[in-house]
């Protein structure tokens, strides 16, 4: 199996960092795959020029809130966003590309808020996605933040 180089990066608003370093680092960094998570932006609200990478973007319905990029050099044999339920599934936690070895799953995972507010939620999504990565049946690679 090729090496790859795979990496992981939460940008905490993709706007803000297209302002400072993401372009030198993704340009010095080399990776081949690299996953963003809580981009807080929807493909198209700016311009994200990624020569060499496709990008694939599983946003938000609400803007300013959540969401992940992945950029590949090569094309995976198929690309899926989301877990299959709703309301996860519109906030734009989950990329998952199947490349031909492996699959991966890129993840921002909700956090469960001040106090443990949003505990009960985060509980039900934490369900949900052991059941949908238990359903791929390849190598599967998990990139992500988690945290309480």
């Amino acid at each position: 199996m090729k090496k790859m180089k795979l990496l992981s990066w939460n940008v905490n608003g993709l706007r803000a960092v297209m302002k400072k370093n993401f372009f030198s680092f993704l340009k010095d960094a080399q990776p081949d795959v690299l996953c963003l998570q809580e981009t807080k932006m929807q493909e198209g609200q700016a311009e994200v020029l990624t020569p060499g990478y496709h990008q694939y973007w599983c946003s938000a319905e609400r803007k300013g809130y959540s969401g992940t990029l992945l950029l590949s050099r090569e094309a995976p044999k198929k690309v899926t966003y989301g877990i299959g339920i709703q309301p996860f599934d519109r906030e734009g936690r989950v990329i998952t590309a199947e490349f031909p070895q492996f699959t991966l799953v890129n993840v921002y995972v909700p956090n469960s808020g001040n106090h443990l507010a949003r505990l009960d939620e985060r509980m039900r999504w934490d369900d949900a996605f052991r059941a949908y990565l238990t359903g791929i049946n390849e190598p599967v690679i998990e990139i992500g933040r988690a945290h309480v």
